[in-house]
């Protein structure tokens, strides 16, 4: 069955983004809600000497939405947002080939109305990640009344105290994205995404990440490539240790076709890979690009 694609102007590469978070405060990312209680994501993890232990997960399901909102509220050169410029939101997705939001991430129409037709366009971004590496619970705290108790001016005259939980500043999220047969155009809003979206990643407030360093050095990678020939810095969910993660995640990344790179931008054949200051710089090269292509001529 063919793709349904359309044949691309340029060549198409596949593209991952491997990097390192941290909380720079606490941070809510809702999950469910108990009895008064607002809880955050957690996930089981057996370590290799047989112990179990609940980590904080950063899911790439909502990390994920929290880039797509990126785009949609993105500014464009008109004072519009680009969500209405392209009448694409969420859930209304236009799923449209042109629209350079749903050429990556996907779109789904389920009526039939308005002239749409009801359709699955898939997208070729995935997401990974997300597990914390330490094994630092949740902490619980106690706020004041709900702010959508305030929009629907509650019954009673007190405010209504619930609690929530909070994973801990200083916890890190190893987070991947993978972007399938893209060309370079086509991942530019993926670029522009992933880098503006940090800030804003979170359910209510505080929100937002940052990259993790050391050394100064930011702890991120971006691959360009037809063939796989680096050494894919994925982080196993039983780490414990931050300076552990640090290690493991920059030796993989400085291994290309099995052999230690000392370059921040190694270049072999069918395959490219940025780390560190390098990877922020490609990745701003890109969005930039978006920017001065896309928003401000819409």
């Amino acid at each position: 069955m063919a793709t349904g694609l359309n044949q691309a102007n340029g060549q198409r590469y596949h593209f991952d983004i491997y990097a390192l978070l941290e909380g720079a405060q606490e941070l809510y990312f809702g999950h469910e809600v108990q009895v008064n209680v607002n809880l955050v994501e957690l996930v089981k993890v057996r370590l290799p000497n047989g112990e179990e232990v609940e980590k904080c997960y950063l899911s790439p399901t909502k990390r994920r939405g929290v880039e797509r909102r990126a785009l949609l509220w993105a500014p464009t050169g008109s004072g519009k947002l680009l969500g209405d410029v392209l009448d694409c939101g969420i859930p209304k997705t236009c799923a449209k080939q042109e629209c350079p939001i749903c050429n990556v991430y996907g779109g789904l129409i389920t009526d039939s109305k308005g002239g749409r037709e009801r359709t699955t366009f898939i997208g070729r971004l995935t997401h990974g990640g997300g597990v914390a590496i330490q094994d630092q619970s949740p902490e619980e705290k106690q706020r004041a009344m709900h702010p959508s108790d305030i929009h629907r001016g509650g019954d009673g005259e007190e405010p209504m105290p619930f609690r929530r939980q909070y994973n801990q500043p200083g916890l890190l999220y190893p987070i991947y994205n993978h972007c399938l047969s893209v060309t370079d155009e086509e991942f530019r809003p993926v670029a522009y995404a992933f880098q503006d979206s940090l800030a804003r990643i979170g359910a209510g407030n505080p929100k937002g990440v940052r990259l993790a360093e050391r050394a100064k050095t930011p702890m991120i990678v971006l691959d360009r490539y037809l063939v796989p020939k680096g050494e894919r810095p994925v982080l196993s969910p039983s780490l414990c240790e931050s300076e552990e993660a640090y290690n493991a995640f920059w030796n993989a990344a400085k291994q290309v076709e099995g052999k230690p790179q000392n370059d921040d931008h190694i270049s072999a054949t069918n395959f490219e890979r940025w780390t560190g200051q390098a990877a922020l710089n490609k990745l701003a090269e890109f969005a930039d690009a978006f920017v001065n292509e896309v928003l401000k001529k819409r």
